[in-house]
């Protein structure tokens, strides 16, 4: 298994090296990090650089947008130039809690979007209740990376949307949640080679763990649910989200 999309460096509970082990033991290879804040960006290169299973995706988060300069693409250009660089995100549109820089919000995903497209690198999406901007805004600016939608929220169809223009849908523990009709029927519904597992621990922790911190390891209960929904065996699901997960950030 993959998770590709980690808060490594939030997890409070237990120590990095603890997260991490934890995570090799429960058949979890590769954990993929995302910088959500721009002094979030030379620590997701550290632990990328200190952990062999780790890799990093530089961006920023549109929640902390106010805090982009746009030095930060240089820097960015430069960090990516190691290997262990494997993608740009988080990046996108946040309408959740404050729509009053949603423009500053665009304007900055557009400049991380081109600069993906700049370092022919795959783009991490955070979409939270801006579905039809953050869809405008990939078709209209998006040139050859590939798209992942992390922690999806859409209906089956959006994601059917998405699917048509090539982009991956990351499923996490939401799927585990009794109540989450409209992510199952997504985990049923959509065909498995644009399916990617991640957790973003440590929030949005799966069943039976739900309520307490999230991390890497966890990333095996969305895939035993997702393998229940669709009637397949949990080994099907690792050995298709795996390959899809190592063909987008070429793993």
């Amino acid at each position: 298994m993959i998770d590709t999309h980690t808060h490594i460096n939030m997890i409070e509970g237990s120590s990095l090296n603890e997260v991490v082990q934890n995570a090799i033991n429960s058949g979890v290879e590769k954990l993929l990090v995302p910088s959500a804040y721009p002094k979030d960006i030379e620590e997701v290169m550290d632990l990328a650089e200190k952990y062999d299973n780790v890799y990093g995706m530089l961006g920023v988060h549109p929640s902390e947008v106010k805090d982009w300069t746009d030095n930060l693409i240089d820097k960015i250009k430069e960090l990516s130039k190691n290997p262990k660089i494997i993608a740009i995100g988080e990046i996108g549109l946040d309408y959740y809690w404050d729509k009053s820089f949603n423009d500053l919000q665009k304007e900055v995903f557009i400049k991380q979007i081109k600069l993906a497209n700049e370092l022919n690198l795959p783009i991490s999406i955070h979409d939270r209740e801006a579905h039809k901007d953050t869809f405008d805004i990939l078709k209209e600016h998006n040139n050859g990376s590939k798209i992942v939608m992390h922690c999806f929220s859409g209906s089956v169809e959006f994601a059917k949307e998405c699917i048509k223009e090539g982009y991956y849908i990351a499923l996490g523990g939401v799927v585990t949640f009794k109540n989450a009709v409209k992510m199952k029927e997504v985990a049923q519904n959509i065909p498995l080679e644009y399916l990617l597992l991640e957790t973003d621990a440590p929030y949005l922790t799966p069943v039976p763990f739900r309520g307490t911190e999230n991390q890497p390891a966890y990333v095996k209960y969305v895939a035993e649910e997702i393998a229940k929904i669709r009637g397949v065996s949990f080994e099907e699901i690792d050995k298709i989200t795996t390959e899809n997960a190592k063909k987008v950030f070429n793993l």
